[in-house]
């Protein structure tokens, strides 16, 4: 009977014993015993894949983005780097201390909301001195998703993704439908036309197309948008408030002669007070051909709203 007994025991004991490896394996691993053991390891689907980057002392490796630099953090002092003279989205690097050991990293983030992630070490011959970080998206199931990038949330666009804004702008851009026919002006042999009016969310996207029936090119100088009071009585102070566009697809500041372009910008949402209208302005540079067209409310009220994205 004793022997029965602790025989009963010692199933019990290895029970709970296998129990307990049991859970244990459940558990989430511990990082370091930081934090009294209360936290997490972090695994690898969390992680944004950085690139490999050799830079040398005697060389300068340029790295040349899809849109404009927004942010550069580098890991070390080893390294020094700047946006190059003239250009927003070229990134120049070099080794500012000769055959450094340890690795360091740079990271970026640029206009369109993308990040990118770069393991440094020292090369007295890099492999690669031009380097470009080209837009690789390949398509999902429901969803457009860049690779080694993550979605970066910018001031201007407030809790809007920049790639979001982009992809519509290019959609708006290749899908290139006129919605409205009757918002324009033509001068001096240019047309300067309001292809449609689109909303998502909180901006406003303003389809414009710019085309140069003459010989000679159109130069833009600027394009200036504003809210102006309707009529203005005599001796009156002007009245009118400038918006901003946060971005633009496709901006050619040059329309050859007998040639056309179109530009898609981004606007914070607005509307327009009965006794105001909207004023969309074109300057040529050392020139006079300078159009102007206006944009009722009820131009505005009929914006189109865009459901989904069709992106080549």
């Amino acid at each position: 009977m004793k022997q029965f007994f602790l025989l009963i025991a010692f199933v019990a004991i290895a029970t709970i014993s296998v129990s307990a490896q049991s859970i244990s394996t459940l558990r989430p691993p511990l990082a370091g015993g930081l934090f009294q053991g209360l936290t997490r390891q972090l695994t690898y689907d969390r992680m944004i894949a950085p690139f490999g980057l050799e830079v040398s002392f005697f060389k300068t490796t340029h790295i040349i983005f899809p849109s404009a630099i927004r942010y550069v953090d580098l890991g070390s002092s080893d390294i020094i780097a700047g946006k190059a003279d003239g250009a927003t989205n070229v990134l120049r690097i070099k080794a500012a201390v000769q055959g450094f050991e340890r690795e360091t990293n740079v990271s970026v983030i640029t206009d369109e909301g993308s990040f990118y992630a770069f393991n440094v070490r020292y090369a007295d011959e890099p492999r690669m001195l031009n380097i470009e970080m080209k837009n690789f998206v390949h398509r999902g199931a429901t969803v457009y998703r860049p690779n080694n990038t993550m979605d970066i949330f910018l001031a201007e666009l407030g809790n809007e993704s920049p790639r979001v804004v982009n992809l519509i702008m290019r959609s708006i851009h290749e899908s290139n439908r006129r919605r409205i026919r009757h918002i324009g002006s033509q001068r001096f042999g240019v047309h300067f036309l309001l292809r449609g009016i689109y909303v998502y969310n909180e901006h406003l996207f303003f389809h414009i197309h710019t085309r140069n029936r003459s010989n000679v090119p159109f130069d833009m100088d600027f394009m200036r948008i504003k809210i102006v009071d309707r009529q203005v009585a005599t001796r009156t102070a002007i009245q009118e408030t400038v918006i901003y566009p946060v971005r633009a697809y496709r901006h050619d500041i040059r329309i050859p002669g007998r040639s056309e372009g179109r530009t898609v910008f981004a606007l914070p949402k607005f509307t327009i007070p009965n006794d105001k209208q909207l004023v969309i302005e074109l300057f040529e540079q050392n020139g006079g051909r300078h159009q102007r067209f206006i944009v009722e409310n009820s131009d505005l009220m009929r914006a189109r709203t865009i459901n989904n994205l069709r992106v080549r």
